[in-house]
């Protein structure tokens, strides 16, 4: 079941040419102000895990499994591409993810990262995936396919990217992402709008290299971003091509639902702009319960080796899981 959640903030802190603003109605001044203080001041040390058990719901074994079988759906052409995904738990009772967030922000780099609570539920997300934004009439999606893994050597880093750059198979991948995603934007765009910016380029993390491609739009004079954002959702680069069909068997393959994981957490200004990131690289807590899971997923193609996807899910699980510094 989709599902949906907007609010409008108390606070909106800016970073804006080397100041930081804090915006607030009149009626709520003097609290602003109060964090204001609290901000300049030290940061609360919260209570710090260092270890943690993250368990495998899939097995590499099971995963294998459950990948030849959708192996055998591409070969029989019922899809091109579809997103496996798995998932780690870990019990973490008493968990400060304040202080947790601070650490993956710090060491992940990750320029769509976003921290959200409701309740006793939190979602520490450091993705580096952007969904969609937006300027005026114009939309940009950038799908992400294809990793690699960051190395201290420089020469041999510098190799490790351009191999990712030129790896036929990985271009395939985040081409059949775009596609997916230019014919959703074409439902929203007016005639000859939708252009492709960037094709397979390569950007670097503090941990891993990512294979990115970028399509803009100008929306219809009727359109609005809230019409976009349905047209292009669940974004192509965590579903498959055709997507109906990929998220089809997603579900019937994958060992739980996936919650708030690949969907988008993001926000609307006053301006009309916006921006949302695709909610991967994401730690979901319940402080209720103290459990904490973790999903990664790779891109399965018809040119494509399990054993190496599967090493894809690791690696990813791994950048998140040593950031927090409980490997």
């Amino acid at each position: 079941t989709l599902q949906s959640f907007w609010f409008e903030p108390r606070f909106v802190v800016e970073w804006r040419d080397g100041s930081v603003l804090l915006h607030c109605l009149p009626k709520h001044e003097e609290e602003g102000r109060a964090l204001v203080a609290a901000l300049h001041g030290p940061p609360e040390q919260g209570k710090d895990q260092r270890t943690a058990d993250w368990v495998e719901h899939t097995p590499r074994e099971e995963y294998l499994r459950k990948a030849n079988k959708l192996l055998d759906h591409i070969r029989r052409g019922d899809i091109y591409e579809v997103n496996y995904c798995t998932t780690r738990t870990a019990q973490l009772p008493g968990w400060d993810p304040y202080t947790a967030f601070g650490r993956l922000l710090a060491k992940s780099d990750a320029p769509f990262a976003s921290f959200f609570r409701s309740g006793a539920q939190f979602a520490l997300c450091a993705s580096p995936e952007r969904f969609l934004a937006f300027t005026g009439d114009r939309v940009v999606g950038q799908p992400m396919k294809g990793t690699r893994p960051r190395i201290a050597d420089p020469v041999e880093d510098e190799r490790i990217a351009h191999e990712l750059a030129s790896d036929p198979k990985e271009r395939s991948e985040n081409i059949m992402a775009l596609d997916v995603m230019r014919n959703d934007l074409s439902r929203i765009a007016a005639s000859g709008t939708v252009k492709v910016e960037e094709l397979c380029g390569v950007h670097s993390y503090a941990h891993v290299h990512q294979m990115v491609s970028t399509v803009s739009a100008r929306m219809l004079p009727e359109v609005t971003p809230l019409h976009a954002l349905t047209a292009a959702f669940p974004m192509a680069s965590m579903t498959g091509a055709p997507k109906i069909r990929a998220m089809q068997l997603i579900d019937a393959v994958e060992d739980r639902c996936r919650g708030l994981f690949s969907g988008t957490l993001g926000f609307f200004a006053p301006d009309g702009t916006g921006d949302l990131n695709v909610v991967i690289r994401t730690v979901l807590y319940n402080a209720e319960t103290g459990q904490a899971s973790l999903s990664t997923g790779s891109a399965l193609t018809a040119t494509c080796d399990p054993e190496r996807e599967w090493d894809e899910c690791v690696l990813k699980a791994r950048s998140v899981i040593q950031a927090l510094q409980h490997a």
